[in-house]
């Protein structure tokens, strides 16, 4: 896979040479290249951004620099509309609160792509028409971590690199961690405990230490829908109860939520 990342602030993404993303790139099997957007200036004080028309605070990112950047990255000249190819074009991502919100399934997703582009924003965000004018080259998608806003989308576009990153194959050593963790299945991880049995007058539930798997693997299950029952319950309301076996349903019952109609709901008076 191949990822370029845009940013007035390079530096800011040298926490991709470390830890598991790091090796891949050293590996092979993500192929990650910074650019710096000043680099597409040409006045002495490499200027990107300008003040917005319409007046309002801040400063907004010029289009010039940026339109010279991506069409570098795609290959082609800026003045030059490329063909529509549909989902052969690099899919370029624009961080932004305005944006689809970045989940597991959209990580998933974007693993399976050859080609992404990252373009890291700042100020009040990039002239709507670099949009419009990355269209031609590009699929484009702005995408948002949640509900608040950043400095800059050089924080999301870390996260988004490492969640994405780690799905590709080879990166993690045991794929068989993948499928376990939190938002695998639309669920939380279950909690996870290791050596000494006792810490601090704590002991690990006797049930990880009796070697009946049937009854972990049981019990784990229970305590994911237990913990996104308390910690996020607008998931457990949108679980298909086709896939929940009769102790799911006991599990659910006793942390408020009952089957109706075909779909999962609060339990009247919870």
């Amino acid at each position: 896979m191949r990822i370029d990342v845009v940013s007035i602030f390079p530096e800011y993404l040298q926490a991709l040479d470390i830890s598991l993303i790091g090796k891949a790139r050293r590996d092979g099997l993500l192929d990650v290249r910074i650019h710096d957007l000043r680099e597409h200036t040409y006045d002495r004080h490499r200027t990107v951004d300008d003040t917005p028309y319409g007046g309002g605070a801040g400063m907004v990112m010029k289009p010039e620099p940026w339109a010279e950047a991506l069409s570098a990255i795609a290959g082609v000249a800026p003045e030059i509309p490329a063909a529509d190819d549909g989902d052969s074009r690099p899919l370029l991502l624009v961080p932004s609160p305005a944006g689809e919100v970045f989940t597991q399934a959209m990580a998933q997703e974007l693993s399976t792509r050859d080609h992404l582009v990252f373009a890291c924003g700042r100020y009040e965000g990039i002239d709507e028409r670099v949009y419009e004018y990355a269209a031609e080259h590009y699929e484009v998608r702005p995408v948002s971590l949640g509900d608040y806003v950043l400095n800059g989308g050089e924080v999301a576009v870390l996260a988004m690199i490492e969640a994405i990153g780690r799905l590709v194959p080879g990166v993690v050593g045991n794929p068989e961690s993948l499928i376990e963790e939190s938002h695998s299945e639309g669920l939380l991880e279950y909690p996870v405990y290791t050596k000494p049995a006792v810490w601090e007058g704590r002991e690990v539930p006797e049930v990880l230490l009796n070697g009946n798997h049937g009854k972990i693997a049981r019990t784990r299950r229970a305590w994911q829908l237990e913990r996104t029952a308390a910690r996020r319950p607008d998931l457990i309301r949108v679980l298909d109860p086709s896939t929940l076996n009769r102790h799911d349903r006991d599990t659910l019952w006793h942390a408020g939520f009952m089957i109706e109609d075909g779909r999962i709901v609060d339990k009247p008076g919870e």
